[in-house]
């Protein structure tokens, strides 16, 4: 088990540095537009990413 997290761990980081080594421009606009977010905009956000990754575990386990 701990051996799946190390991998799920490195591919998170593999996909979340695809955007900034194909497009850092559109990375740098879309991370300043998140920094102008309220509070509660980020918790939207982050819910709805844990919900849509859960889902796609169900799913797809």
């Amino acid at each position: 088990m701990v051996t799946t997290f190390i991998v799920s761990i490195g591919l998170m980081l593999v996909l979340e540095g695809i955007m900034p080594l194909l497009s850092p421009k559109s990375w740098r606009q879309t991370f300043e537009r998140l920094v102008t977010m309220t509070d509660g905009q980020l918790r939207f956000i982050g819910m709805a990413s844990m919900l849509l990754g859960l889902l796609i575990l169900i799913l797809f386990h």
